[in-house]
């Protein structure tokens, strides 16, 4: 069994992210590549290094469903029961973002991708950070990092640390919904399959 981070590694991890730069993290998915995302250079820093645009925003990881509501303006009853249902885990919710936060992280329409995963290491991280952009850690068009050493053939030194804890458990990007009101609708299928989001919303998402 893998030991907790030390209060020294959870330091100096803190440490990068308050310096702008860029760290590789495991996910409960697979491997992702993490900023401050109330950075716009930071930002700007880990889409670049994904060879991405700004038309593709990074969701942000949270530690909790407090976190999350640190984040929007509400969280719509739909979006709590989902919450309840899949958290931590592999279940990304679109929601709208509060217009008073200096999140800045690319083309979002006002709206900001959040999910608590299931991954000790980085939910300890994420409680000493707050909340985290963190995208899949790959090149754009290629497949996510299973690990940090796959995630490193990818970013080099362009990553300031690898927090490496093995293999991805679950090896799959996470499903995406957007909730607005008490509809949703399936952004992305991923390691949620969608009979189980219907089963707890209770209807079908919208087209």
């Amino acid at each position: 069994m893998r030991t907790p981070l030390s209060p020294e590694d959870i330091s100096c991890l803190k440490n990068q992210i308050s310096a702008g730069n860029l760290l590789v993290v495991p996910t409960d998915t697979v491997y992702g590549i993490a900023a401050d995302p109330f950075s716009s250079a930071a930002v700007d820093k880990l889409l670049t290094a994904k060879g991405r645009g700004r038309d593709f925003p990074s969701p942000v990881l949270v530690n909790s469903i407090a976190q999350a509501a640190s984040l929007v303006p509400k969280i719509p009853p739909l979006a709590k029961c989902f919450m309840d249902s899949f958290w931590p885990g592999a279940l990304t919710i679109v929601l709208p973002a509060r217009p008073d936060l200096p999140l800045d992280l690319g083309v979002t329409g006002g709206t900001v991708a959040v999910r608590q995963p299931n991954q000790a290491d980085l939910l300890q991280l994420l409680t000493t950070t707050g909340p985290l952009a963190v995208t899949s850690a790959n090149l754009h068009g290629l497949p996510p990092a299973q690990s940090a050493a796959e995630a490193k053939k990818y970013f080099g030194d362009k990553v300031a640390a690898y927090l490496d804890a093995g293999s991805s458990r679950i090896g799959q990007s996470s499903t995406i919904v957007k909730v607005e009101n008490e509809e949703y609708s399936l952004i992305r299928v991923g390691a949620i399959a969608p009979p189980l989001l219907s089963a707890v919303a209770g209807k079908e998402p919208k087209d």
